[in-house]
């Protein structure tokens, strides 16, 4: 079978990298056209038709600035596409560009699946009309997604959640504190660590914010954890604090607590038992998170509260995204105090509702199964 599957981000490289890995399993034949990153090369041994550094654009003046470039993008997709005549489409979140290539591909009679679902209940939730009409079939990584799904008629399984198997299986392999601190040349204090996001919006958004808290602080070293694809030059008009690279997982398990641009990352730290405050900051004002609030179909915006359906980490969003309240929250879990051991327990909690399941695996063998039994 010949696999054209798109990413868009970093975490979807990381997911679509384990997914081909899962399909060579299945399919001992298969082969495969990307849109994706560094990992999704290496694991499918091809190049990406586009990498996912030129594809990353945050709100909506970067989205405008760079609109000759994505317009670009979708052409030279739509191009690949054609030229591939792949037996299936499989696309990983990134819903604006992907359900534009959903259209294309059931043009074609190409069957498409979504895995990692567009997070539609979220807000845009029109998009679940293009997701029924042009997409076979979904798999959601989130427990609570079926049920939503389902009530607009789309076929979607829960596949259980790639960050759990990823995440217990490099536990084993990260370095302990001390060879952590002596790696990477830092003095021995406590540390907090920061993920202000994997783009340079967020970046340019979230970190001045964390760089000013953790000056209040001095007790702990607070350091950065870099993105892919992002220089060191961009983190420097924000701070000096230092930057690690490659090296998140390592630094998260090594610190005592962290601030965290929301998004994946929230979840990630809270499966490593972390305690973390979780902050977005777009252009901070009121009215802007009056009309989020508006616009949001859901009662919180971070993983590890939705999957809990209760609030386990703090959320500091737009205007209430201040230095001093970042701060307060951050005092709250450092020391071995109520606030601390609350955030723990939820983290368990949130780990026994999602599973332990096998999510590229399972993936993987109902999209072989589902394209033998229509005869791709």
């Amino acid at each position: 079978m010949h696999y054209f599957i798109i990413a868009g981000e970093a975490s979807g490289d990381l997911h679509g990298s384990q997914l081909i890995s899962a399909l060579r399993d299945n399919d001992p034949e298969a082969r495969f056209t990307v849109i994706g990153g560094d990992k999704m090369a290496a694991a499918s041994a091809t190049t990406p038709v586009i990498h996912i550094n030129d594809m990353a654009f945050m709100g909506f003046s970067e989205v405008l600035r760079n609109l000759r470039k994505i317009f670009g993008n979708l052409s030279l997709a739509k191009r690949a596409f054609d030229e591939a005549r792949p037996d299936c489409l499989i696309l990983i979140d990134y819903p604006s560009f992907n359900l534009k290539m959903a259209r294309h591909a059931a043009r074609s009679k190409t069957p498409v699946y979504y895995y990692i679902s567009p997070k539609v209940w979220a807000w845009k939730t029109w998009r679940v009309k293009d997701i029924r009409r042009y997409v076979r079939r979904l798999f959601s990584i989130l427990p609570f997604e079926p049920e939503f799904f389902s009530r607009y008629g789309c076929e979607v399984s829960y596949v259980g959640n790639p960050s759990v198997e990823e995440i217990d299986a490099m536990r084993a392999t990260l370095p302990s504190r001390a060879e952590f601190i002596a790696a990477n040349g830092l003095r021995d204090r406590q540390l907090i660590a920061l993920l202000p996001g994997s783009r340079v919006g967020e970046i340019r958004c979230n970190l001045p914010v964390m760089d000013a808290v953790v000056k209040r602080f001095p007790q702990y070293r607070a350091v950065i954890a870099g993105a892919p694809g992002i220089g060191d030059e961009v983190y420097r008009r924000y701070s000096a604090l230092p930057i690690v690279r490659e090296s998140t997982y390592a630094l998260l398990a090594s610190s005592r607590a962290a601030i965290v641009t929301s998004g994946t990352a929230t979840l990630e730290t809270a499966l490593l038992g972390v305690p973390q405050v979780a902050v977005y900051r777009s252009n901070g004002s009121k009215l802007a998170y009056n009309l989020m609030k508006r616009l949001l179909k859901v009662s919180y915006v971070t993983l590890p509260n939705l999957i809990a359906s209760r609030t386990i980490i703090p959320e500091m969003l737009l205007h209430e995204c201040t230095v001093d309240n970042v701060a307060e929250r951050l005092a709250a879990i450092l020391p071995d105090r109520p606030p601390r051991s609350e955030m723990l327990e939820g983290y368990e909690e949130m780990r026994r509702i999602l599973g332990s399941s096998q999510a590229a695996v399972a993936t993987a063998r109902e999209i072989t199964a589902d394209l033998k039994k229509i005869g791709r």
